[in-house]
């Protein structure tokens, strides 16, 4: 298959899902100088970019038609199929040498599959999740970590570039998903850490604002703790990114570390803790509101705490 020449003012791109970090992104290619056509669950959401310019398609594959390279982040694993692989999907739109980008936080298996189903049409088709949540999705800093066939993800540099500061190819289709399930086992336990010393510091009457001028340059500092305490401190819980897709992260993640034979007791309690959280009411709150489930275990309201 031919791989695809990438340039601002002359490759058409198309963009699935404006959600809290999708918009963002999506707006970054626009200015780096890319025209857009765009598809999103709510039409709502996508009303800033069509006020830039962007062109609205009433659905993936309608994308796909007018598009030679098409992203899309959206929310789940069965999300990702209908948009890619559907009737109306991406795939079903896609002409021979176009590129597929899922920047979702998706199953490696499915990745694989996409991948393969899209090679039998003469497609390419790259899994690039991102982590650094909705403070790196508006400032361009993301880390992408790219699955796929290196030759169309160095095509693809210009987009990266508008995207992320950390860009790394893993390997081959599935391989950016699996990486970004270390990513996230990473942070499941970290932010467990960063609660429980944030209770533990506001139980023993220090001042939290002076504590992290103390730990957070040291040997406990953090991109969580650094962007998260400070919202975790004055009761600002909205999403970075969103508890229930964490929890399916973590299923996920959970999934395949049964398929390897790995005992990762530390990731299952941190699921368990977030389970317990959405059904407490917080699915649509950031990760950090973990914070006030674990608050509640010790009798503490954290969000009215004097």
């Amino acid at each position: 298959m031919n791989v695809p020449k990438v340039e601002p003012g002359v490759t058409r791109l198309g963009w699935i899902g404006t959600g809290v970090m999708g918009r963002s992104m999506c707006g970054h290619l626009m200015n780096a100088g890319f025209a857009m056509t765009i598809h999103s669950r709510t039409r709502s959401k996508a009303t800033e970019l069509l006020e830039r310019g962007a062109t609205w398609a009433d659905s993936p594959a309608e994308v796909a038609r007018a598009s030679q390279i098409v992203f899309g982040i959206v929310g789940f694993p069965n999300d990702v199929r209908e948009v890619y692989l559907g009737e109306r999907g991406v795939l079903a739109g896609a002409s021979a040498g176009s590129v597929l980008v899922d920047m979702t936080t998706s199953r490696p298996e499915l990745a694989v599959e996409i991948h393969a189903r899209a090679a039998e049409r003469g497609v390419h088709a790259i899994d690039a999740p991102v982590s650094g949540g909705d403070i790196g999705a508006r400032e361009a800093r993301l880390s992408l970590m790219i699955g796929g066939d290196e030759p169309v993800v160095e095509a693809l540099r210009p987009c990266w570039e508008a995207m992320g500061k950390t860009i790394v190819r893993q390997g081959g289709p599935g391989s950016g998903q699996h990486t970004k399930m270390v990513n996230q086992i990473l942070i499941a336990a970290g932010m467990v850490g960063i609660c429980e010393a944030l209770l533990y510091g506001y139980r023993a009457g220090l001042d939290l604002e002076t504590v992290l001028r103390s730990v957070g340059s040291g040997a406990a500092g953090s991109w969580s703790l650094t962007n998260l305490g400070p919202r975790i401190m004055a009761n600002r819980f909205e999403p970075g990114f969103f508890v229930e897709h964490f929890v399916k992260d973590m299923e996920i993640a959970l999934d395949e570390s049964r398929r390897m034979g790995l005992s990762l007791p530390g990731l299952a309690l941190a699921h368990q803790l977030y389970v317990a959280l959405r059904s407490q009411g917080h699915g649509k709150d950031g990760t950090h509101s973990l914070q006030l489930a674990l608050a509640s275990l010790s009798g503490i309201d954290w969000a009215n705490r004097g």
